[in-house]
């Protein structure tokens, strides 16, 4: 069963959607998993795929919009600020732990993309958080994925034009914006066909809401963003990671690198397939999300 909800976060209005494994109550309370998001992404681009399998498993799931995102409150539109996220993300679990139907010391996370490195950088400071599963995350210090793409002239020219934006539009009140993606024709925050297929089939066909569109102070904020320094500070929250092989997005030897600072409990699953291919393309999804579904029965 899945419910339409609402949650606060820092006094604002979170859109959700609460799924409830059936024969849940207050009689027979079930674990629960917060889904924590990727970047730029609304709940509707296939939050639903996960929520729908961990509650047939018996786990409740609570999937939403970040501030700024989708059904949820917050301007200017289109922003993307780690800290705000993560106070999202805090305040998700706090509304699952208060429902009837969860058991409030069985709540872990499952985090896709950007979402599934937000709960490598939140475990270790929530210990509500009794389990995770990381998927596809880009859990790498993003000034290192910067300069790999653009080489460090390239990367200290960008961080130039955003500073010097940011004085431009100091003077006028002017929040600049940039693509999120394109075909490779304009600039844009993930240029190339790859992103600018899954997300433009997304918002045509499941994610009318989704705007192609990110603030450039959002730039500013992730690639000042390293989610990796608390990795191994995680233990004793057992911690699963499925990564794509052929990661066209995080590069695999950084994820790899964050993996291996984490200690004990942990796990590691490499599936040969990209990074949207986990998202709503078989056997990718189904793999991913039976890998999840079994560490939380696990540990949770």
């Amino acid at each position: 069963m899945r419910r339409d909800i609402t949650f606060t976060s820092e006094g604002q209005q979170c859109a959700g959607w609460f799924f409830l494994p059936d024969g849940a109550g207050s009689d027979a309370r079930v674990p629960a998993v917060v889904i924590a998001n990727a970047i730029t992404a609304v709940k509707e681009m296939y939050l639903d795929n996960f929520g729908e399998r961990l509650a047939a498993a018996g786990i409740a799931a609570l999937a939403s919009d970040y501030r700024h995102y989708g059904g949820s409150d917050g301007e200017p539109r289109s922003q993307i600020d780690p800290e705000e996220q993560l106070d999202d993300i805090r305040n998700a679990i706090s509304w699952l732990a208060n429902q009837p139907e969860v058991d409030p010391d069985r709540i872990g996370g499952w985090g896709i993309s950007f979402g599934g490195a937000h709960l490598m950088f939140l475990a270790p400071f929530d210990r509500r958080l009794k389990a995770l599963v990381a998927v596809v995350p880009s859990a790498v210090a993003n000034i290192a994925v910067l300069e790999r793409g653009m080489g460090a002239e390239g990367a200290a020219g960008f961080l130039s034009f955003l500073t010097q934006t940011r004085t431009a539009n100091y003077a006028t009140g002017e929040v600049g914006r940039i693509k999120v993606a394109t075909d490779g024709q304009e600039p844009a925050m993930v240029p190339g066909p790859l992103a600018y297929q899954f997300y433009t089939t997304a918002q045509q066909t499941v994610a009318p809401s989704w705007r192609n569109e990110v603030t450039l102070a959002s730039i500013e904020k992730m690639i000042a963003y390293d989610p990796t320094w608390p990795v191994q500070r995680i233990t004793p929250t057992p911690l699963r990671v499925v990564a794509a092989e052929r990661d066209e997005f995080i590069p695999f030897d950084l994820l790899k690198e964050t993996f291996e600072r984490a200690a004990e409990p942990k796990d590691l699953i490499v599936l040969p397939c990209g990074h949207v291919d986990v998202y709503n393309t078989d056997p990718w999804l189904t793999q991913a999300s039976d890998a999840g579904i079994e560490w939380f029965h696990q540990h949770l």
